[in-house]
């Protein structure tokens, strides 16, 4: 496997939505972010594209699409979020569920960390996963994220879900 990330594309919104395959997926992947399930395409389209990501900055929303020779296997967008720009945060991380435990997320998130440290010029990068998400947590810490004690608890389907916050430093 060779992965090599590239902006992402209006058309890749097409394959995101079809790896999340129901509602718990959907809140796993981007919390309260959208909509109800099913989103569309247009769904994501519009968030990134005609609202840049909800994110005020014009600079501050960069969305990323991970491909190999056979096309797209993963995603995930990166915004700074302190003003010195020194600080991003990975959202939206998703991989082809048909590739999940394969490596494809270890390596995404490999590329993704070294583009916000050598092209970002960030020093931290944070993300946040529901404890519930055991692969995706598994998945953060093989690629060097470690906890820093701070939580979130969101209710969803009348249920708390923690959410664990991790970061890397550079």
């Amino acid at each position: 496997m060779r992965l090599r990330l590239r902006q992402y594309k209006s058309c890749d919104a097409d394959s995101i939505v079809s790896w999340i395959k129901d509602e718990d997926a959907l809140r796993k992947w981007s919390s309260d972010r959208f909509g109800d399930f099913p989103i569309t395409p247009e769904d994501i389209n519009n968030k990134y594209l005609e609202n840049n990501g909800d994110c005020i900055e014009c600079d501050n929303f960069y969305p990323l699409t991970a491909f190999d020779e056979n096309g797209i296997v993963g995603h995930l967008i990166l915004r700074y979020t302190d003003e010195e720009k020194k600080v991003i945060r990975f959202g939206f991380v998703i991989v082809d569920d048909a590739k999940r435990g394969k490596g494809y997320g270890k390596e995404m998130l490999t590329l993704a960390i070294k583009y916000a440290f050598d092209i970002f010029g960030a020093e931290k990068i944070t993300l946040g996963v529901f404890d519930n998400n055991k692969p995706a947590y598994c998945c953060y810490k093989a690629a060097g994220f470690k906890e820093t004690g701070e939580e979130i608890i969101c209710e969803f389907f009348g249920k708390h879900w923690r959410q664990v916050e991790m970061e890397i430093k550079r």
